[in-house]
């Protein structure tokens, strides 16, 4: 069943609550019908009975040489006969009349009444759906016959009745439908916050309006939202304080390295304590993200990709120009932190330069509301069970990676930081041909 319901609260709602009304319409008209049916049958009843007796009683009080011009000059209603004869109607091997059906006639007044009056005797009868019902005359001379025929219920009399229920059902669905929308928007509301808040943690805060659980829920979101701005200040200071305590030593300890007579152990200590001031520089960057105080702007996300493999090739100097390639249109505008960006798509690419030997940019156009940009490289790849090992901070694997490469295991999970705060992502793939492709994504 879970198949066929609809994705969003506000449909499903809406679903379950026409089921609802459909289930409570459907009682309605079924009460409403059978109210008019028992109605209807009532009405048929009293009048039929009232013409039988009144026939009845003309045919008693009125010689016989005038009974057959009363009878043909009298009105009956449709799918009632009567006729005079020197024989009954009812046959025999006729079915008897049900007792219901029965009453639409009610023999049993043709029985009462002064003797004058009384019916000698009465038969009824039923063939084919077509009440029978014979009385003898109280002198005895002639059958008083009549033929009925049951008219066919209408539970729907009036023309105008199921066009107006429809309008009627169609109003309710319609309220149904906006009423749904409008008390489900504030989860839309708070969704959309805790989207924005992932994005960027200094977004505005929601509004605290609504009814009181709205109102609550809110202000929650809202307290939420500030504290992990605090946590997040409180943590950018300590770690600039660390930066700022740990820098100082490292100076120092370059400057007393300098006066080392030993030349090879000299060489030694500074690239230790290069290596150190770069694995401190890259910790700060990685946990401070100073990119996510940056504004967004339109950008031009395909000028943005050829600055970065020029200024690649511009460090490698060396390396042949196939190396670098960017494939995809000329301009395509995106909105974005710069900086924050071209740091991310600089670390995928020196990730495809230090381990794969090439750096391959391809921009593919927007479709279904979001942007692909793959780095491919011409390394051997990783194993498949790493692919999301290699996100995580500090994680570096050995058998292709060293310090003589550089890095230290922060490169991808910065890159894929920037590209989550633009509320894209950054996956690994392995190439059929050989070689990484690493996908990013951007909304449109």
């Amino acid at each position: 069943m879970r198949r066929f319901l609809p994705c969003t609260l506000a449909a499903r709602t809406a679903v379950f609550l026409l089921l609802a009304l459909m289930a409570v319409q459907a009682a309605g008209l079924t009460i409403h019908a059978l109210d008019r049916v028992d109605l209807q049958r009532a009405a048929m009843e009293r009048e039929t009975s009232a013409r039988v007796f009144t026939l009845w009683r003309s045919m008693v009080i009125n010689p016989p040489d005038r009974r057959a011009v009363m009878l043909a000059e009298m009105e009956l209603p449709e799918g009632l006969e009567a006729g005079l004869d020197t024989l009954p109607w009812v046959r025999s091997g006729m079915l008897p009349a049900p007792p219901p059906v029965l009453r639409m006639v009610r023999p049993e007044i043709l029985l009462g009444g002064p003797p004058r009056w009384r019916a000698r005797e009465v038969q009824a009868g039923m063939g084919f759906g077509t009440l029978y019902v014979s009385a003898l005359l109280p002198d005895g001379s002639q059958w008083v016959n009549v033929k009925l025929r049951m008219p066919p219920l209408r539970p729907w009399h009036s023309e105008t009745f199921l066009i107006a229920f429809l309008l009627m059902t169609a109003a309710a669905a319609l309220l149904i439908v906006w009423a749904t929308r409008r008390l489900t928007r504030p989860v839309r509301d708070l969704a959309r916050a805790a989207n924005a808040l992932g994005r960027d943690v200094n977004a505005p805060p929601m509004p605290e309006d609504g009814p009181l659980e709205v109102a609550t829920a809110a202000h929650a979101f809202n307290t939420m939202a500030e504290r992990i701005r605090r946590f997040v200040g409180d943590r950018t200071q300590m770690l600039a304080a660390i930066g700022h305590d740990l820098r100082t030593p490292i100076t120092r300890l370059k400057l007393r390295a300098e006066f080392m007579d030993d030349d090879e152990q000299r060489a030694k200590m500074l690239s230790d304590l290069e290596e150190m001031e770069a694995m401190v520089n890259a910790t700060l960057a990685f946990a401070r993200d100073d990119a996510a105080a940056e504004p967004s702007v339109p950008l031009d996300l395909a000028a943005l990709c050829r600055t970065v493999l020029d200024e690649a090739a511009d460090a490698r100097p060396d390396a042949p120009a196939e190396t670098f390639a960017y494939e995809g249109p000329e301009r395509l505008t995106v909105r974005g932190r710069p900086i924050a960006l071209k740091r991310a798509l600089a670390n995928l690419v020196a990730n495809a330069l230090n381990y794969g030997n090439a750096a391959r940019v391809v921009l593919v156009p927007p479709q279904g509301g979001q942007i692909q940009l793959r780095v491919e490289d011409e390394g051997p790849g990783i194993p498949e069970e790493s692919h999301e090992a290699v996100f995580q901070p500090f994680r570096r694997l050995e058998t292709s990676r060293n310090r003589e490469t550089g890095g230290v295991g922060l490169g991808l999970p910065i890159a894929r930081n920037i590209l989550r705060a633009h509320g894209g992502d950054v996956v690994l793939e392995n190439r059929p041909e050989g070689g990484l492709l690493a996908v990013a994504t951007l909304p449109a």
